[in-house]
């Protein structure tokens, strides 16, 4: 009778009695300290804001009913998405990588440009999909334009090779009479875009990239094409690709051996991770923060082993330039497209939980802004994107947008590096791992102090004891949490703000502000410091 009772029993019903039970057990449980350090003299640079930019790729949904839709009633006069606009900028994307990811292997640049009637429509093999080159290199530059976002182009090092790269380059930065600069304004568009980042290929260690090499391979073809690239303009910002991942066969070796050829002519190198639960350890995935902090470091030892080794005190940086969470177990790979256009493709519907882990890993980055150069969330609509939309329909936030979009418009000054002192997770991956997981910047000019505050445990509240005493008195403007009773409540289009943050307390004495945080929980402390802050 009870079970029959509760199978009849309206969803929304059952949901909350789930809230409250998971209410009260928080409520019951005790809470464990940590000591969280705040001091104006830990600096570790400046916040970068290149950290928070994203990633647009010729891959799903993320361009043709993502971002650029012509027949959308909202589609303004160039076919891109007015109300998709509106939350990219709600967002705070900085820089934007573009055209791939895998895509790149095997794109032919000069088939997006030109007269609309003009350009082919071809097969990508990476995606298994037909791409029609509506949009190209100049709508997607000039998109990014209007957005007042900086554009990072990649260039096709699996299929092609040095000479396609450098038509490409002269083709959109090109200011001279000659060939390729007067076919780009035979196109329409006269200036050159003058882009200063370009991405070296990607993933070229994968078996899965078009034109994949060994890392000698590789080294030769990025320090023919970073060579070639510096004559043609000595100031432009190179990225050579790193390991696919910090679980390749070849990861650190591949490293060592790329930038000990190219040394000299390239700035950065790419890192790439995702992350999802692993045969059902959720609590580790809660924790993959560490993850991303050990690869950072592995990455940075290599670089300035490197370095030592060139006799050199340069220190290149990391690109981060794919980061997410992305449940690759619901994948089904390329092999199960079908051969067509814009294919609804990894359209993942984050919950709160997975909010919080990037949270997390934007934490971890914002961590490490003197070695991180530039950082993409990958991707910016529909393909595992803190934007979704509906074709000719809604456009949402989901839930990751939250920590990033708070992240982005709040972290101003200078990045503080916090210590803890307090409880640990055991995680069957990591180890023990932090229960409370922070940073700080710091805005003197301003006497703005922002702490960013991870809860990692998935039932334990936690309460945090920040000392603020260096910075004099501190008054509290706004404290946020993106939490929920439900850790695996989503926003969906019919309910686009189920999950968004709302205002929480703290409370502040003689400099320690205490503040409790929910299990699975991102927090934004906002303060102002008093006018003798540097004393």
């Amino acid at each position: 009778m009870f079970r029959y009772i509760v199978v009849k029993m309206d969803y929304n019903v059952v949901q909350e009695l789930r809230r409250r039970h998971r209410r009260r057990r928080i409520e019951e449980t005790s809470m464990r300290t940590t000591t969280v350090h705040v001091h104006p003299a830990y600096q570790v640079g400046e916040v970068n804001r290149r950290i928070f930019g994203s990633f647009v790729e010729h891959m799903g949904r993320c361009v043709y009913t993502g971002i650029f839709e012509p027949n959308h009633p909202d589609a303004d006069s160039r076919g891109f998405r007015r109300d998709v606009a509106a939350l990219i900028k709600e967002l705070g994307i900085t820089v934007l990588r573009y055209p791939g990811g895998n895509f790149v292997s095997n794109h032919r640049w000069e088939d997006g440009v030109g007269p609309l009637e003009e350009r082919p429509r071809n097969l990508d093999f990476a995606w298994r999909s037909v791409e029609p080159n509506t949009v190209g290199a100049n709508e997607f530059l000039a998109w990014c334009r209007r957005m007042g976002i900086e554009p990072m182009l990649a260039v096709n090092l699996g299929t092609r090779g040095l000479n396609e790269a450098m038509e490409f380059l002269q083709y959109v930065n090109g200011d001279t009479d000659t060939r390729l600069p007067q076919l780009r304004r035979s196109h329409g568009w006269e200036d050159p875009w003058n882009v200063e980042t370009w991405c070296l290929g990607n993933e070229m260690d994968g078996p899965w990239q078009m034109g994949h090499k060994t890392p000698d391979e590789y080294a030769r073809t990025v320090t023919e094409v970073a060579n070639a690239f510096h004559r043609f303009d000595d100031k432009l910002s190179l990225i050579a690709c790193g390991s696919s991942s910090r679980s390749m066969p070849t990861f650190g070796r591949w490293e060592r051996v790329v930038v000990d050829a190219a040394f000299d002519n390239i700035d950065m190198v790419s890192a790439h991770a995702y992350y999802e639960p692993i045969d059902d350890d959720v609590a580790s995935f809660a924790c993959c923060a560490e993850d991303m902090e050990r690869y950072i470091r592995d990455v940075v030892a290599t670089l300035d082993h490197v370095a030592a080794m060139h006799h050199s005190d340069r220190r290149l940086k990391i690109s981060f330039d794919e980061w997410n969470v992305w449940y690759q177990s619901r994948f089904g790979g390329e092999n199960a497209i079908g051969m067509e256009h814009a294919p609804h493709l990894i359209e993942d519907t984050y919950s709160v939980l997975d909010a919080m882990v990037v949270g997390s890993l934007l934490i971890t980055l914002l961590r490490h802004t003197d070695r991180i150069g530039v950082a993409c969330q990958a991707q910016l609509v529909n393909v595992i994107a803190p934007i979704r939309t509906e074709e000719g329909g809604r456009a949402w936030r989901q839930t990751i947008f939250h920590p990033f979009a708070l992240m982005s418009r709040h972290a101003r000054g200078v990045v503080l590096d916090t210590r803890c002192e307090g409880p640990a997770i055991s995680t069957q991956r990591w180890g023990g791992a932090g229960q409370v997981w922070t940073v700080a910047t710091w805005d003197a000019e301003n006497h703005d102090l922002v702490v960013f505050l991870v809860n990692r445990d998935l039932h334990e509240r936690a309460r945090a004891r920040i000392d603020l005493r260096a910075f004099g008195d501190c008054k509290v403007v706004e404290c946020l949490a993106l939490d929920d009773e439900d850790i695996a409540a989503v926003n969906t289009a019919d309910q686009p703000n189920r999950v968004e943050p709302r205002n929480a307390t703290c409370d502040i004495t003689s400099g320690i502000l205490t503040f409790d945080a929910n299990p699975a929980s991102w927090n934004c402390l906002r303060l102002k410091t008093s006018s003798n802050e540097d004393s």
